[in-house]
């Protein structure tokens, strides 16, 4: 159950002092905020994993995902279905999307750009506005020639057997829709992925 839910449940609590839920909701907020601003992400490519940790603890490992069906590079570019390398963190949430839940990266972030610009693949003003976006901590340019639109999502209503067997996506990582569910329990807006 995801926090927004708990708190709907926590203020609808018939017979409940206002204080105490209060106090509930408090506590869930806190510790929310301490979860989501530690919580951190790590997708390992190679191993076909993506692990949830807290500090040093795992919270869940979700094995089987699925990546980009041309595999992953650090030089991702528009339609190369590669999932980009490096770390980027969770810039929105949307909760109805074709494929379930998309947990959209800040994807291409200032680091992907600027090796880019120095090898010419983009121009001084698409780096400028990726840089911008960084600074400001908004979504970057989704329409230059690195691509966007790249997150973690489920498999929507796609067929389960497919996702397990092959590499599908355009460059997100998927897994099942109810991995997506249990991920969104610790991760939020702000959270780092490791994509390795």
């Amino acid at each position: 159950m995801r926090h927004h839910d708990v708190r709907e449940r926590i203020g609808k609590m018939p017979g409940c002092p206002v204080s105490v839920r209060l106090l509930l909701l408090f506590v869930l907020l806190f510790a929310g905020k301490v979860l989501a601003g530690d919580a951190r992400v790590i997708v390992d490519t190679r191993t076909g994993t993506l692990t949830v940790v807290n500090e040093e603890r795992v919270l869940g490992t979700f094995g089987d995902i699925s990546i980009g069906r041309y595999g992953a590079s650090l030089d991702k570019q528009r339609g190369d279905n590669m999932t980009p390398l490096g770390t980027f963190t969770i810039g929105w949430i949307t909760e109805n999307s074709r494929y379930y839940r998309f947990l959209g990266l800040n994807y291409p972030d200032l680091e992907s750009a600027s090796r880019a610009f120095y090898v010419g693949k983009i121009n001084k003003q698409q780096w400028l506005d990726i840089r911008r976006a960084a600074k400001q901590g908004t979504r970057p340019p989704q329409n230059t020639p690195l691509g966007g639109l790249i997150g973690i999502h489920g498999v929507g209503e796609g067929e389960i057997d497919v996702h397990r067997a092959y590499n599908w996506t355009n460059g997100c990582v998927a897994l099942t829709n109810e991995e997506i569910d249990q991920i969104l329990e610790w991760v939020d807006v702000g959270t780092v992925v490791e994509i390795r």
